[in-house]
């Protein structure tokens, strides 16, 4: 296994869309293309070329980063991969002035966020 890790390289829609088919379980037919554009910073993931992880920040133009989308293929879950995706995002928020990173998660990511370094905080949420 040859994983190589990038920051903002261009990515596809189809390669996304089989990313997070598998990761999450469920059929995606997603445009990736705006939210690409708009994001501080993506990371990914590379098995020699096949996308395999991939994990977006955005941001508030001031010093709060959002992490979103942390995606690691079915076949190559519990690998640290995903660590490393969050790892990379983080290191990538600080170097451009970021004073903090938010992730917002359920109950069950609790204990890898946690391994990414993340502290449990209060917050709220509204459905919409």
């Amino acid at each position: 296994m040859n994983i190589t890790y990038l920051i903002n390289p261009s990515l596809d829609n189809p390669a996304l869309n089989e990313l997070f088919s598998s990761a999450w379980s469920k059929p995606y037919n997603v445009n990736f293309q705006p939210e690409l554009e708009a994001a501080l910073c993506y990371v990914a993931a590379f098995d020699n070329s096949r996308l395999i992880g991939f994990v977006k920040l955005i941001g508030d133009a001031g010093v709060h980063a959002f992490l979103l989308d942390t995606s690691v293929h079915a076949e190559y879950k519990h690998r640290g991969i995903g660590q490393e995706l969050v790892s990379r995002a983080v290191a990538f928020a600080k170097e451009h002035g970021c004073e903090w990173v938010h992730v917002d998660f359920e109950d069950h990511l609790e204990s890898f966020y946690e391994k990414c370094g993340f502290k449990p905080t209060k917050a709220g949420l509204i459905q919409l």
